[in-house]
């Protein structure tokens, strides 16, 4: 009896979508289908070559497809939103959300007709107003459409710190709360290294530089790359989550999750700690927060919801 491969399926064959299927693939997760618009006419289905054909080498045996049809997505298990445009040199705030915005929902009618059952990680940026517009227009339940910012966010902290301490980055457990950006909120409470807390063995104000070069290391990238942004870190966290989908593994990771009672949120999706399994989000993690990581977290779902009501208004305009 033969089983059934899970099937992926990629939106935006951009950097940040072609490495994702690269590290689907490589780690045989299931099949791979890597799509983007008509305009890119050939594009996908040559990066998807490109991948198949590297395959006898490193030993995988995912199938990797290009598509600009969503036929091609039908039935998949989950689905990586990378779909959008970058910010260029000129360009609002406001002017990328409104953009990007109109290219999630265009992304979310077509998912909601061809893969009703998926579940869905959004990447697109800003990412809290895109996951949230997301799950509106796919009217699927919340705990199938999450967004991936944590698992990057602390995957940057712990790198960083491993970098500080000269240790295994295996051995460093972190933990960042809400939104996706300079309002993301440390939680050093939940910041270990080999289990020993992290502010006996960095000082405070040191641990503070490294906090805010994780909040700025998007942008870091950037400004080192200089004609585009990162996607070898972003992709991974991509693949893990779709991991631990397809694996069912339980994952507690960190992810951009519908909270609505949970923190006293209020129905908007932020960064928060999860349970991630086939059931996607299958459980908020509800930690005790000191008053300065309450008042911080507060301070960044407001900058959520602020973000969601000027991309509610440029929609309706």
């Amino acid at each position: 009896m033969s089983l059934r491969r899970a099937k992926i399926s990629i939106i935006g064959a951009g950097n940040v979508g072609a490495t994702c299927a690269h590290w689907c693939a490589a780690a045989e997760l299931g099949d791979v289908v890597l799509l983007d618009i008509p305009q890119t006419e050939d594009m996908p289905r040559g990066k998807a070559l490109d991948l198949m054909q590297s395959s006898p080498i490193m030993g995988f045996d995912s199938s990797i497809i290009g598509t600009n049809s969503y036929d091609d997505v039908a039935g998949s298990d989950v689905i990586v939103v990378t779909a959008g445009i970058p910010r260029k040199p000129g360009m609002s705030r406001d002017d990328l959300l409104n953009t990007n915005a109109r290219i999630v929902t265009d992304v979310a009618e077509q998912i909601k007709a061809c893969s009703p059952e998926a579940i869905v990680i959004v990447v697109s940026n800003p990412l809290d107003a895109m996951v949230q517009q997301m799950w509106r227009v796919t009217g699927f339940p919340p705990q199938r459409v999450c967004g991936q910012a944590g698992v990057l966010d602390t995957a940057r902290y712990r790198a960083f710190l491993a970098m500080e301490l000269g240790v295994s980055v295996e051995d460093i457990s972190a933990l960042l709360m809400g939104g996706h950006g300079d309002t993301m909120v440390p939680i050093p409470s939940c910041t270990s290294v080999g289990g020993i807390p992290v502010t006996q063995l960095i000082a405070a104000d040191r641990l503070s530089e490294i906090v805010e070069r994780t909040r700025n290391g998007g942008a870091e990238i950037v400004k080192l790359l200089k004609t585009g942004s990162a996607y070898y870190a972003p992709a991974a966290a991509c693949a893990q989550m779709a991991e631990a989908v397809i694996r069912d593994k339980k994952r507690v990771l960190p992810a951009a999750a519908y909270c609505d009672r949970q923190y006293g949120v209020g129905g908007y999706y932020v960064g928060v700690p999860v349970v991630m399994g086939a059931g996607g989000i299958e459980r908020v993690i509800e930690l005790e927060l000191t008053a300065q990581e309450q008042k911080d977290f507060q301070h960044s779902v407001d900058a959520v919801k602020s973000l969601v009501a000027t991309m509610d208004g440029l929609l309706s305009a």
